[in-house]
């Protein structure tokens, strides 16, 4: 046993140090240093099945330290994943399954997308809350099918992270027993020795956040390494960190240096290092017998699989409710009718905030999609993200579907992300939008992956008021909408927002929604879902009863109602108007040409009106439009006053729009 642990242990560690050097770029030491623990875990614990990477009640592992991918991918080929030797000799190279970071939904076997440092181990937490919620509401004796560990291997690097703090804290709080991380303790990081900003005692820290710790003080240790997981595992009340001391680029010339961090070795360093370990000089050299007794990770997993779906048969016959439902969680189905509870509004009906509108759709869909689950950054009353009945999540109440993040963004949205790549949850985090900056690499992730991932950000413009210009946001609309593949939404009223959580939870896309905090008027439900309009993110909310328009008001938010009220004005004066809701301009921008032109059409000049930085609208008014927006900071007034002070009244909205008509028409 002792010789092929040893033989294996170096086919990861060449592998490695090989794709490194066939790309001339990556980071061959974390790879060197972390690949024994590495191997024990995915060969005495982790529950996987290679031939069906998605396998539900498979363990979760991720790969925190990102930059050290080469390690990865080495072991998913070793353990049959499809992943072949070509792909490893391809490394970093355009449309390979190895990129330079792991990529979720890219390579076979990866669960999260990682490489900023600190979001796989906030991403891990929250896969650890959705497999203790999911555990809770659907598991019965005898049938337990959600029963599963998230193990990661995270770096010094992670552990300076502001993100990992505020995760590894709520976790500790949460006590996520099955939660198990192992650290990559090499004292190394991009500029030397981690003494020149990292002398904390990390151990101390973890048990202070309410962490099991264990140390590992030789990381070529086997069986300590070993140990170190079965005592993690057996602990059921507190999230685990093993602390492994390791060696950066062990074995190599460049052995605990900087210089063994993110460059290849070099062919000279590569040859020595393999001279030295009495390794062949022949580069991706895989033993057949490492070859053989890895693989059998394959056989292993079809066990598992198969031994999981005896327990879900069983669920079956001791609740088929439970089992259908579970089922569905699992496939990622939404029930049939669920469209139809989302509400209505009456038109012309008390106006109200976005916001709350959008607590009102939240506690209308609970009742029906069980796995909707969220919750707020310590602001659930301004926010309105509580689910009604509902306790919060907590170790005593792992069912509870309210979490409580505490003052922590940087770990709600990550969190969040985590729960969405599990599966079986819909997760949802909340803040006000000035402080979607925190929880923005989050944010950016989410995109990248195309998890669904929902982030609800409330105080959406320079209408929260006296709280002032550090709370009023004027740029974050541009800023979210700056990052490819995310949805932003922004309704203009209480059915926008119905239609929002509609649209987004029936594409599954991850998406922001921007609410206010002041009331607004209810417009029509008919005009506002009126055909496809609204899910294809822009459409003409009202049209001249007579003629054609000669000016199109497009608007967004709050803004819209503030449009309606000046196309009245314009049409007292013989000036017809059309105006054009735009609560998702994303969507709008994936429309082909001519639905955009019947929205907006040539010839006619566009006023954009939007609360916020006018950078990007300026597209969509033309050249011969124009766009009332804030491209400064904001002031500490009642809402009602700020809006005035900067142009945004009914009756600036309509000078605009007629200087806009007399230009085009002179």
């Amino acid at each position: 046993m002792e010789r092929i642990d040893d033989l294996c242990v170096k086919t990861l560690r060449f592998l490695a140090v090989d794709q490194v050097e066939a790309a001339r770029s990556g980071h061959p030491g974390m790879p060197l240093g972390a690949a024994p623990m590495a191997y024990v875990l995915f060969d005495r614990f982790l529950k996987h099945n290679p031939g069906n990477p998605r396998w539900f009640d498979r363990d979760r592992f991720i790969l925190s330290a990102g930059h050290g991918s080469a390690l990865l991918y080495a072991m998913l080929h070793l353990t049959g994943y499809d992943l072949p030797l070509d792909e490893l000799r391809r490394f970093r190279q355009m449309g390979s399954r190895t990129p330079g970071h792991p990529e979720y939904g890219h390579t076979p076997g990866v669960d999260a997308t990682t490489g900023p440092l600190g979001q796989g181990f906030a991403m891990g937490v929250g896969m650890a809350v959705a497999e203790a919620h999911l555990a809770a509401v659907t598991n019965r004796p005898g049938a337990e099918v959600v029963d599963h560990f998230t193990y990661a291997i995270v770096s010094d690097g992670d552990l300076m992270e502001g993100a990992s703090s505020e995760a590894a804290s709520l976790a500790g709080t949460l006590g996520l027993g099955k939660l198990v991380y192992l650290y990559d303790d090499n004292h190394i990081s991009i500029e030397g020795s981690t003494d020149l900003a990292f002398t904390e005692d990390v151990a101390a820290r973890f048990e202070a956040y309410h962490w099991h710790v264990q140390k590992v003080e030789d990381g070529n240790d086997l069986g300590a390494i070993e140990a170190a997981i079965a005592a993690a595992r057996r602990e059921t009340a507190r999230p685990s960190l093993i602390v492994v001391r390791t060696h950066i680029g062990f074995g190599s010339p460049k052995q605990d240096t900087a210089g063994a961090h993110g460059e290849p070795l070099g062919a000279d360093a590569t040859k020595a290092t393999k001279e030295a370990a009495g390794w062949p000089d022949e580069p991706f050299h895989v033993p057949a017998e490492v070859r053989e007794y890895m693989g059998r990770a394959v056989r292993r997993g079809e066990a598992a699989e198969a031994e999981w779906r005896h327990r879900l048969a069983s669920l079956g016959k001791a609740d088929p409710q439970a089992a259908a439902t579970f089922g569905r969680l699992v496939d990622g189905r939404l029930p049939d009718g669920w469209e139809s509870r989302v509400p209505q509004f009456p038109a012309g009906g008390k106006p109200q905030a976005t916001r709350s509108s959008s607590g009102t759709v939240i506690n209308a869909l609970a009742g029906i999609l069980p796995e909707l689950v969220g919750g707020s950054a310590d602001l659930a009353p301004s926010t309105k993200t509580l689910i009604k009945d509902s306790p919060g999540f907590s170790r005593s109440h792992p069912e509870g579907r309210n979490l409580h993040f505490g003052v922590r963004e940087l770990a709600m949205g990550a969190m969040v992300n985590g729960m969405a790549l599990h599966g079986g949850i819909r997760p949802y985090g909340a803040t006000f939008l000035v402080f979607s900056d925190f929880a923005r690499p989050a944010i950016r992730l989410a995109a990248l992956m195309q998890c669904p991932s929902l982030f609800v950000f409330t105080h959406d413009s320079v209408g929260v008021g006296e709280d002032g210009p550090t709370h009023q946001p004027v740029e974050h609309a541009l800023a979210l909408r700056a990052i490819p593949g995310l949805l932003v939404f922004r309704p203009a009223d209480a059915n926008e927002t119905a239609e929002t959580w509609r649209t987004a939870i029936a594409l599954g896309r991850p998406a922001a929604f921007l609410l206010t905090r002041q009331d607004l008027p209810v417009l029509d439900a008919a005009a506002v879902s009126m055909g496809t309009g609204f899910a294809r993110g822009g459409y003409v909310l009202s049209d001249p009863s007579e003629g054609t328009a000669r000016v199109v008001l497009a608007a967004t938010g709050s803004e819209v109602s503030l449009a309606l009220q000046a196309r009245d004005l314009l049409a007292a004066d013989g000036i017809p108007s059309r105006v054009v809701s735009i609560p998702c301009r994303d969507l709008f921008e994936e429309q082909d040409g001519a639905y955009r032109r019947s929205v907006l059409p040539s010839g006619v000049p566009v006023l954009t009106v939007e609360a916020g930085r006018t950078m990007g609208w300026r597209a969509v008014a033309g050249s011969s439009g124009d766009c009332l927006g804030i491209d400064r900071f904001g002031e500490s007034a009642p809402g009602k006053e700020v809006f005035r002070h900067f142009g945004f009244t009914p009756e600036n909205v309509a000078a605009r729009a007629r200087a806009l008509v007399k230009a085009s028409e002179s």
